[in-house]
């Protein structure tokens, strides 16, 4: 191959890298951080903490997008000068170091690309993430264990935070059900691609006879909802009971009422936490997760009340059973929405999500555009 050969890939990067930057609109976002530092400069900043961490981290998401746009047109730019110098200097040892090169260049822009899919409202915020045990006791707990420990790992690989909020331990072993706070920028427009019923084919541990078990677990995701969206809760709508917390966590988890059950009254809706070590951190994160469920209620109404006017009704599967796990007689994880599947069933259960992830996202996104 010859340097020559590069020639049309090397025009395609730099108009793609063009686009992207339109899309970005990196300039209106260099200024919006100007503003932000600006403000964050001011003597009366950290009056208010809860508003000046809000501040801080809109202008570390602003400028994380910025500044790994500003790497990749860095990048480009060498390669480009190295791939000139080349054909200048007819000097065909440098071909490989180019492709080398051009290969990082088109990993880092499908990377930033799959971030300028997450443009739902509440794309950018943090996730919170409920998983519950199916029918199958011991087993199905078991799988739900498995699942928590997944998304555990896929969280470690974004450099997300993870906060337990709530956990009801199996029986005998696994988890029957876990809320998990997932902090970071984009979490929950990841994450968001998780929800529904997951499937495990396997021989099970449990089974004396060693036969095939089928289990199902249900993941839940809702976006943390802050303060400024508009949420109404009546407190007379409440129904607060607390309870002694179970489960691991010392000697003071035992000797207070500090667990708390939010019953909204109107909806039905049950929230409960135990995590926290007070009454009173558990009651702040019973509202967020109430916030979060009030909030995902009446998208669903609108998303519904739309559906039927314009006569369209969404398939019962989609966002129920989305993916199988099978670890016997064969290998494979499927996503049934997307048709994405691999045979590296462990680099999965170790968080390696982002293929369907992004085949979830570039699917909604045709959808959207069709």
């Amino acid at each position: 191959m010859l340097l020559e050969d590069l020639r049309v890939t090397i025009v395609e990067i730099k108009k793609k890298l063009d686009e992207m930057g339109t899309s970005l609109d990196i300039a209106g976002k260099e200024q919006q951080i100007a503003e932000l530092e600006y403000k964050m400069g001011e003597p009366t900043f950290w009056d208010d903490p809860e508003k000046a961490q809000i501040t801080t981290q809109e202008l570390n998401a602003v400028k994380e997008s910025v500044v790994k746009y500003q790497g990749m047109r860095a990048k480009y730019e060498d390669m480009n000068i190295l791939w000139q110098m080349g054909m200048e200097d007819s000097d065909e040892s440098v071909y490989d170091e180019v492709v080398e090169e051009i290969d990082n260049l088109k990993l880092a822009m499908e990377s930033l690309e799959l971030e300028l899919m997450l443009s739902g409202e509440y794309d950018a915020n943090n996730a919170i993430l409920t998983l519950h045990a199916g029918a199958g006791g011991t087993e199905a707990q078991d799988w739900t264990q498995m699942l928590l420990r997944m998304y555990g790992r896929y969280a470690e690989r974004k450099n997300f935070k993870v906060e337990t909020m709530d956990l009801l331990p199996g029986d005998e072993a696994g988890v029957k059900s876990v809320t998990l706070m997932i902090s970071g920028h984009n979490a929950y427009g990841y994450l968001k691609a998780e929800k529904g019923v997951h499937r495990l084919v396997r021989i099970s541990p449990f089974d004396s006879n060693a036969r095939r078990h089928t289990s199902f677990a249900a993941c839940d995701v809702m976006p943390e909802i802050d303060d400024n969206v508009e949420v109404e809760i009546n407190p007379a709508d409440l129904r607060v009971d607390t309870y002694r917390a179970s489960g691991a966590g010392g000697q003071h988890i035992n000797k207070t009422d500090s667990a708390v059950r939010m019953t909204h009254i109107p909806t039905g809706v049950v929230v409960q936490c135990q995590n926290q070590r007070s009454q009173i951190q558990n009651r702040e994160q019973c509202m967020k997760l109430l916030r979060a469920k009030l909030f995902e209620l009446e998208q669903k109404r609108q998303a519904d009340a739309k559906a039927e006017i314009a006569g369209e009704y969404q398939a019962i599967e989609w966002g129920s059973q989305i993916r199988s796990y099978v670890f016997h007689p064969y290998n494979m994880v499927k996503d049934h929405r997307t048709n994405a599947e691999t045979g590296n069933t462990q680099a999965v259960m170790d968080g390696e999500l982002d293929m369907f992830i992004e085949a979830y996202l570039n699917a909604a996104a045709n959808e959207n555009h069709a």
